[in-house]
């Protein structure tokens, strides 16, 4: 009996331990879809700046910070064996590694490599892959950039003094370029600038591009590579802030992004706040040409395919002279507003004086539902001086604002060729008998955006016939 009456606990306190034993085993691993895994990193970049062929490593830790035991389903590599990362996780090197265990408070280390040529110009300047993390029904991805050529990367860059910038090797900005305000960024002919998609370029001060026929200053986007080089948005654009007096692009290119050139308020020495001459502005987005209260002059540019090409607001003084301004609904950008907005309201509902003269100049659209490729909007009280010298113009209607001197309306400017489906666009007149030819009147303006002596009777827009 008394050997009976002390067995009955030890086996109670046996069963207890066998369950407690069960139970843990069945409850290994945390399974809660809350579980933390700790990332040390959400970015790795590969930030050397490579003059041969050059391998990089870093690395970043998944840290199981759980009381219990957690399984990894997956570190995957996306762009797996193609890549041109390497994938090492606590010395295992594989594209994808699968079910890996981590105790409580442990940790696992994810290196990986880059091996590129940065002497190639096929490889698109910022190499791009990641990794992806899978636990728990939760998936998280770490992203991957190295540069792929020779160049000089430029991060959140403030010019502070007068700047030259020569076209020994391509510029590649992340974060933003600004130039100070009393100072001056001069940027040579064939200078190529490559803009990542958080990079404007904000001038306070000064910005003087000159480009020349053959060696033209290009802006564009930095992303290279097949599907992403011709993407409108690619980069924020170029923004002339309310203290910036003087600037000047001479055949400069201005692609793919989300603004082209946005110009806020006047310059303060009676002066135009921006000089475009012989520019292209092409496949942006939003605005090609978004002025607001400001003042610019633009000779021999071409604004195409953009979401709106001009655009001008709260008033301001403006000159248009041998330009083609013209969007066709295509792949990239939908052809939905008017190629040319003008309006001197304020925020406030207020007018403002706007002069504006469009003189020699292509007005143009294709596709969409866009009737009027020209819309103005006026407040009274204010002067709302707009004129049309020598246009060709697309307008069903065309606002009884606008006084119209000796100008074609509603035919077809018969470009040289133009093939949407292809994105292929040719502005040029001449092959086609087109009705730009020999419209103009003459101006102190002597060659087109290609150099092209312009003689005789002027041509519309900004190329001359062949």
């Amino acid at each position: 009996m008394y050997r009976g009456e002390n067995r009955m606990p030890v086996l109670w306190m046996l069963s207890l331990l066998s369950a407690w034993i069960f139970s843990c085993t069945k409850q290994d691993f945390l399974t809660d879809k809350n579980a933390t895994l700790v990332f040390t990193a959400d970015t790795l970049r590969f930030d050397t700046v490579f003059s041969s062929v050059g391998s990089v490593t870093r690395y970043f830790t998944l840290i199981n910070s759980n009381r219990q035991k957690l399984r990894i389903e997956k570190i995957k590599l996306m762009g797996g064996a193609e890549s041109a990362y390497r994938m090492n996780v606590d010395g295992t090197a594989s594209p994808e590694l699968s079910n890996i265990e981590l105790d409580a408070g442990d940790s696992v280390y994810v290196f990986v490599s880059v091996t590129i040529d940065p002497t190639s110009h096929e490889n698109p300047f910022l190499v791009q892959d990641s990794i992806e993390v899978t636990f728990n029904g939760n998936q998280r991805f770490i992203h991957l950039e190295a540069f792929g050529q020779n160049a000089r990367f430029l991060h959140n860059y403030l010019v502070e003094k007068n700047t030259i910038w020569t076209n020994d090797l391509p510029y590649v900005i992340s974060g933003g370029l600004q130039i100070a305000e009393g100072h001056t960024l001069t940027i040579a002919q064939g200078c190529r600038i490559y803009l990542h998609a958080d990079a404007p370029v904000i001038v306070d001060g000064t910005l003087r591009v000159e480009g020349t026929k053959d060696n033209p200053v290009i802006f564009r986007g930095d992303r290279l590579e097949t599907d992403y080089r011709d993407l409108p948005a690619s980069w924020p654009g170029i923004f002339f802030r309310a203290n910036s007096v003087n600037n000047v692009i001479r055949y400069g290119v201005i692609k793919n992004a989300y603004q082209g050139v946005i110009a806020a308020a006047p310059a303060d020495n009676g002066q135009p706040k921006l000089l475009l001459s012989e520019c292209r502005i092409d496949n942006v987005y939003d605005a090609g040409i978004l002025a607001i209260g400001s003042g610019i002059e633009a000779v021999n540019c071409l604004i195409s395919n953009c979401g709106s090409n001009v655009v001008i607001q709260e008033g301001g003084d403006y000159r248009f002279t041998y330009c083609t301004i013209v969007s066709y609904n295509n792949n990239y950008i939908n052809h939905k507003n008017p190629v040319v907005l003008l309006s001197n309201a304020g925020d406030t509902g207020d007018g403002y004086d706007l002069n504006a003269l469009f003189r020699n100049c292509i007005l143009w659209g294709e596709g969409g539902n866009v009737e009027n490729e020209v819309h103005a909007e006026r407040r009274e009280g204010a002067v709302f001086d707009i004129n049309f010298d020598h246009v060709l113009y697309k307008a069903k209607e065309l606002p009884s604002d606008i006084q119209v001197i000796n100008s074609i309306a509603n035919q077809d400017p018969l470009f040289d060729s133009i093939h949407v489906g292809r994105h292929y666009f040719d502005f040029h007149i001449g092959k086609n008998a087109s009705p730009a030819i020999g419209a103009g009147v003459v101006v102190p303006v002597v060659i087109d955006l290609d150099g092209r002596s312009r003689t005789g009777d002027p041509d519309l827009g900004a190329y001359t016939k062949d």
